[in-house]
């Protein structure tokens, strides 16, 4: 099935039922059609054709909900930016994938038609918010005016399930953002085997308080309606409160988390005198769960069922561990999941039995077509070793053990991404930032242990001597230049890094400090 066509299902079979409540509103199935084909015509109208990139950069809502689903149905690729990235990082997604129209609010196309000599492809805006802001962005249109009437028939553009969908962006180890290319059957494939295990029915209502920009987030999208789901869209988790709130009100049955949430939610004494009984399940990714955490949430939401799971944005998702399973397998994160073939591997790529510790190494339609525009970075994760000759399977680059029974339990990333808060953090673009500091001579960001963010971001710095330097400049500058998530939460100044013999920086001994 094409990514489009699960609002087109839905909209068919139940046109009247609520598909979406945000920002006080509630629109049904067939309103969200109509919007997205009145929005898909303008774009193909205004020159964007199949395959081309447009990128989406609006908070969550009905906005970019429907802006989404009208890229697709465009035959273009969508690529949800989150609104915390800086007008330069923004600036090279833009350049790096190639984008032909840009999704956002006034001040953005403001700011991005100062540097319209730098934006190579870009020839169209389209702006959410106010119908009647001015941009002096050339052309520009304003989505609210453009949903709002005209036709509600979709635009007839052929396209097939091979096709590019989505470009993710993911922190990269060389401090560079990196375009996971997505296409229809990768998406779809994700989506069905996550929707079997969860057993999501119709009357299932998600809540959804991350970032669309988080696959993990963009997927309770997709999913909810393809099934033909309600889903709740929430900004943020911002508001904690709101959450408990939304939690009964709503009637929710379906609530993805993270580890740094359910941290979060725990330490709140209303949580315990609250009726939960209508959460049917709960899922968590981006790091592990402590088993404290799980203990304490199936007590707050007894009828749930907790399902602790991994991925990556590479493929999605990989593994879950049954809710059955979580007293007999602590701290496992599970089997792979339906349709797709999970293996460890030692360091020549050979399969290696059940009880070792190796490479995880992933094969199925879920499995990335690559890295936008990087070859070389997508050798690295995209290899030879399938059953076939003509087919590569997904290296992860993370070290796991398998006990006898095929159930996988996570040792170490091989490279030095840092998962804070559920996102993937690379060290390099951290250092970079603050590498801009004039007073700085050396800089070196580690991830280490945190209850509530899973890993938390700390930076060693060594100014150059004679000058002065503290912790809390180095977090203002950071915090103007990297999004909110990026920003370390500890900077410790120093008089020097430890080293190797070659003169590199070693992080281990960082770690142990």
């Amino acid at each position: 099935m094409l990514v489009h066509d699960y609002l087109y299902t839905s909209a068919q079979r139940q046109p009247d039922k609520i598909a979406l409540k945000c920002d006080g509103h509630s629109y049904s199935y067939g309103q969200l059609y109509r919007f997205v084909n009145r929005l898909a015509r303008q774009l193909v109208a205004r020159g964007i054709e199949r395959g081309d990139r447009v990128v989406i950069y609006i908070d969550n809502g009905m906005p970019a909900i429907v802006s989404i689903f009208a890229v697709l149905t465009a035959g273009a690729v969508f690529s949800v930016i989150n609104c915390s990235t800086k007008p330069e990082k923004l600036e090279f997604i833009l350049n790096h994938s190639k984008a032909r129209a840009l999704i956002c609010d006034a001040e953005t196309a403001q700011s991005m038609q100062q540097r319209r000599d730098r934006l190579e492809h870009l020839s169209l805006c389209c702006m959410a918010g106010n119908k009647n802001t001015k941009t002096s962005f050339e052309p520009a249109i304003h989505l609210q005016s453009i949903i709002a009437r005209g036709a509600q028939t979709p635009p007839h553009i052929p396209v097939i399930d091979m096709d590019l969908a989505a470009l993710i962006y993911t922190s990269g180890s060389t401090g560079l953002p990196k375009g996971v290319m997505m296409t229809h059957r990768n998406i779809d494939s994700a989506a069905s085997s996550i929707i079997h295990y969860l057993q999501n029915q119709p009357d299932d209502v998600v809540l959804n308080v991350l970032p669309l920009s988080f696959d993990y987030g963009l997927y309770q999208v997709l999913m909810t309606f393809k099934f033909g789901g309600t889903l709740i869209l929430e900004k943020s988790f911002a508001y904690p409160y709101q959450t408990l709130t939304l939690l009964n009100r709503e009637k929710v049955t379906g609530f993805p988390i993270v580890p740094s949430m359910a941290a979060i939610l725990l330490q709140m004494r209303e949580i315990e005198r609250q009726d939960f009984t209508r959460v049917r399940y709960i899922s968590n990714t981006g790091a592990h769960l402590p088993c404290e955490h799980i203990a304490r949430l199936r007590r707050i939401f007894p009828r749930a069922r907790i399902y602790a799971m991994y991925g990556l944005t590479e493929c999605k998702r990989v593994s879950y561990l049954p809710p059955a399973m979580l007293n007999r397998k602590p701290g496992s994160v599970g089997r792979g999941m339906p349709n797709e073939e999970v293996y460890l591997v030692d360091e020549s790529g050979n399969r290696l039995p059940p009880g070792s510790t190796g490479e995880l190494v992933v094969r199925g339609a879920n499995v990335m077509q690559g890295y936008w525009q990087d070859p070389e970075e997508t050798d690295k994760r995209l290899r030879p070793g399938g059953r076939y000759p003509w087919e590569k399977v997904l290296y992860t680059g993370d070290l796991f053990r398998m006990d006898k029974d095929g159930y996988l339990y996570f040792i170490a990333r091989k490279d030095d991404i840092i998962k804070s808060r559920g996102e993937k953090v690379s060290p390099k673009e951290i250092e970079n930032v603050i590498y801009r500091i004039p007073q700085v001579a050396e800089a070196a960001v580690v991830g280490i242990p945190d209850a509530v963010l899973g890993e938390a971001i700390k930076a060693f710095v060594v100014p150059i001597r004679g000058s002065e330097l503290d912790s809390n400049q180095i977090k203002r500058h950071c915090a103007a230049h990297l999004e909110n998530f990026m920003v370390p939460q500890q900077v410790e100044i120093c008089s020097e890094l430890p080293k190797t013999t070659s003169g590199k920086i070693k992080k281990t001994d960082l770690l142990q400090s």
